[in-house]
């Protein structure tokens, strides 16, 4: 009987050492590695983004790193047919995968597919963009949270492309975003073996505050004046980037976007941790548990079908 094909995702918030731990794992079991993060998709982004190091993308192959452009749409539907894709060719060769990532709706519509969104009126889009161009984020995060507060608790709340998204669906079909995305729980050719990595809160929030230093140590500043031209689009609408766009006009200073980057990436960590505890039924790791991970793959790579 042959190994039915395996892919180990493993997720976890931002900086917990996600790539480390897929490397090793890929390495082991001789395999290559999809990433499932939404920003490091975009070749324009860099350093914002935590894109693996040159080392790290040359000691495995990845997918769905520096793929796409900052001008192209990505989103949980792109990311499923990419990632089904790179899955069938890879399987054909090797019964084992791995994805890594954060960004638990990419991961989710791999696992369990996507319901379709009807369509929204422009009219209604127009009205939401237009409103928020004139009352600004505050209005724009108060709207989310006070129409639709299961979306609000679930999707990055400093990004109005997202807001805006959440707040057109809700209003539009009566539902929240997040209903439409539960998926239709699609059967895949493969099995999943999903893995969350854990770490101390305090330690993993020293972290972020630390790897946001060395961010601006090794040229993010440059990285996101070099994209100012292109600060409007959806790709740009996210930590790191928006605080030293407003930086860069002005309206705050350095050491403020700074602390201002540090602080959203910990919201955003807390929001990941909250959405890998309650979505999924995944086996937890501490984050430097290499063997341990690894072993527990290894009791799957062994069952037969």
């Amino acid at each position: 009987m042959q190994h039915t094909p395996i892919i180990f995702i493993i997720a976890g918030p931002t900086a917990v050492g996600k790539t480390a731990m897929a490397i090793k794992v890929a390495q082991h079991f001789g395999c290559n590695i999809i990433s499932a993060d939404s920003r490091q998709c975009y070749r324009e982004m860099n350093i914002g983004v935590a894109r693996p190091s040159l080392a790290e993308l040359a000691a495995v192959q990845h997918y769905f790193i520096a793929s796409h452009s900052i001008h192209e749409e990505v989103n949980a539907a792109v990311f499923e047919a990419y990632a089904l894709q790179v899955a069938s060719e890879q399987l054909s060769k090797n019964p084992f995968l791995v994805m890594v990532g954060g960004t638990g709706l990419y991961i989710k519509a791999f696992m369990q597919g996507l319901d379709a969104i009807p369509a929204i009126p422009e009219s209604l889009r127009n009205t939401i963009s237009s409103t928020y161009v004139n009352e600004g984020l505050t209005w724009l995060q108060e709207q989310v949270q006070q129409q639709s507060p299961e979306a609000w608790q679930q999707i990055d709340q400093q990004n109005p492309q997202r807001l805006m998204r959440a707040l057109e669906v809700q209003i539009h079909t009566g539902k929240s975003i997040v209903a439409w995305q539960q998926g239709a729980q699609v059967q895949r050719p493969f099995r999943m073996v999903p893995i969350v990595l854990d770490m101390d809160r305090a330690a993993l929030y020293e972290r972020i505050n630390q790897r946001v230093l060395q961010m601006i140590d090794v040229g993010l500043l440059a990285e996101v004046t070099a994209l100012q031209p292109f600060a409007h689009l959806n790709a740009l609408q996210t930590v790191g980037y928006t605080e030293l766009f407003s930086y860069l006009r002005g309206d705050i200073n350095l050491p403020q976007g700074i602390a201002q980057i540090q602080a959203h990436t910990r919201q955003y960590a807390k929001r990941q941790i909250t959405w890998f505890k309650h979505q999924w039924q995944a086996a937890h790791f501490n984050a430097v548990d290499v063997s341990g991970v690894i072993h527990y793959c290894e009791q799957y790579s062994k069952l037969k079908h």
